[in-house]
């Protein structure tokens, strides 16, 4: 995926007021429109420059596309930060300034997919949003965080400023990825004086270990060949717990064994699925070496037969 630069598309500098990028969005609407345009590949461009006023046209969106910073250039290969968007405030409403159907790019919506769908115009809802990043125990045990979140403002000449504030927020035991919780009265103030209220998406941070899929918890189990071999009784960490796993003899690399409701809670709780990941004892130790010597002298296993033997 490559990088747009929408300020290059509109021909604007980075600190161009809202007025100075509508006047260039006109202008290049008008030249590339293409039902009058005579220029070659105007349908294209009249897409691309109307994608760039979707996002710089719009106050919250230009702060977060500018959250990336000025060190991409338009064509690079680009991914987004895997944590793009997070702790980022925006205000509900209708989506989009162009029309609803019009298809942006591969680019767009990695960055404002989520926010087209569910709004981002400021000024248009009391209610705000934010996704939030929180850390895989924290969705098991439960707990009371900080969070801060930036939130656009918007200055006389249309530029959006990032203002942070802190929250402190109950995390409940069982939340799961892409849930929303509600904090009523801390989104804007409505019309008639009321505030409206902060809805906070939930994701989780990667994970050295784990990995949830829904409400099941995945993880990969270093083993021991004799402990495979042989069957073996660990002890494993979970999510704010240890528990007991029966490795049964005569398993083999990869094999996945199931712990029923430990998982997330819930009703019903998720299960856990540990997949074995057999480890061989390094052969540069010489008595290491000397024992896959008489094992392979002794023992009559050929690991490519059908049989194995």
């Amino acid at each position: 995926m490559q990088f747009k630069d929408y300020y290059e598309l509109l021909g604007v500098p980075r600190d161009a007021g809202a007025d100075e990028i509508k006047r260039a969005y006109r202008k290049l609407a008008r030249k590339y429109h293409p039902d009058v345009s005579k220029e070659p590949q105007a349908e294209e461009r009249f897409k691309e420059i109307g994608e760039a006023y979707e996002v710089l046209g719009d106050a919250e969106k230009r702060a977060a596309y500018d959250r990336l910073g000025a060190r991409w250039r338009g064509g690079q290969e680009f991914q987004p930060p895997p944590d793009f968007g997070s702790g980022f405030e925006y205000s509900g409403g209708d989506a989009g300034s162009q029309e609803d159907e019009a298809a942006f790019s591969e680019f767009f919506e990695s960055l404002f997919g989520a926010a087209r769908r569910g709004g981002g115009h400021a000024g248009m809802s009391a209610d705000h949003h934010a996704r939030v990043d929180i850390d895989l125990e924290d969705a098991f045990s439960g707990a009371e965080r900080t969070i801060t979140l930036q939130s656009p403002q918007t200055d006389a000449s249309g530029r959006a400023r990032l203002v942070e504030r802190s929250l402190r927020v109950r995390i409940p035991p069982g939340v799961r990825a892409g849930q929303r919780l509600r904090l009523a009265g801390q989104g804007a103030a409505g019309p008639r004086g009321t505030r409206g209220d902060l809805y906070l998406e939930i994701h989780f941070r990667p994970h050295p270990s784990w990995r949830l899929v829904d409400r099941d918890l995945y993880m990969e189990l270093p083993v021991a060949p004799w402990e495979a071999a042989l069957g073996a009784s660990l002890q494993i960490a979970v999510p704010g717990a240890k528990v007991e796993l029966q490795v049964p003899a005569g398993s083999q690399s990869g094999r996945k064994l199931r712990l029923k409701g430990r998982g997330l809670p819930g009703k019903p709780p998720g299960d856990l699925y540990v997949e074995l990941r057999v480890v061989l004892p390094p052969a540069e130790d010489p008595k290491v070496a000397q024992a896959w010597r008489r094992m392979a002298a002794e023992i009559p296993f050929n690991p490519r037969s059908p049989a194995g033997a």
